[in-house]
């Protein structure tokens, strides 16, 4: 079976044909993840008082039980430092997670989910799973697998293009 040949830009006359593809598919999905994270938002807002940035922000802490270096959490989240500080300040306000300054170098905050924090969470996470299934309900898990798959290569290969440029 013959591989189909990269899609590449190009200059002339075609030019408007041949980005269209392109474009739909950016606004394809564009479309899926504002209608999925637009009910998301809904029910964390409605089920938890709660919103999708603090949630966020849990589930990294929670992949690090130890905590994480303040620093980090906006290279993992991809926001800015001045976003995340007002979420940060709610989180430990509201007693979800602590800040304390490192013991190697006292200007580092590190970062941990309380107990409490913990446990709502795993609540969140445990709902959002179940949001989440039912929105894709409708779609066989084969094909919920190659979508997977298709959205590995088509990110692996903007990444390339992003390093070219």
């Amino acid at each position: 079976m013959k591989e189909p040949s990269p899609v590449t830009a190009k200059d002339g006359p075609d030019q408007d044909g041949e980005y269209r593809a392109q474009t739909r598919l950016w606004l394809r999905l564009l479309a899926c993840t504002t209608l999925i994270e637009g009910e998301l938002r809904r029910r964390f807002r409605e089920e938890f008082d709660f919103t999708m940035p603090r949630f966020d922000v849990l589930a990294q802490l929670d992949r690090e039980p130890s905590g994480l270096v303040l620093g980090e959490l906006p290279k993992r989240l991809m926001v800015s430092a001045g976003n995340l500080t007002p979420i940060v300040d709610r989180l430990v306000e509201d007693g979800y997670i602590t800040r304390t300054p490192s013991t190697l170098d006292r200007r580092v905050q590190i970062v941990c989910m309380t107990v409490e924090g913990r446990k709502a969470f795993r609540r969140m996470a445990k709902s959002h799973g179940s949001w989440l299934a039912s929105l894709l309900a409708d779609v066989p898990q084969e094909r919920v697998n190659g979508l997977i798959e298709e959205l590995d290569e088509l990110k692996g290969a903007v990444r390339d293009a992003l390093q070219k440029s």
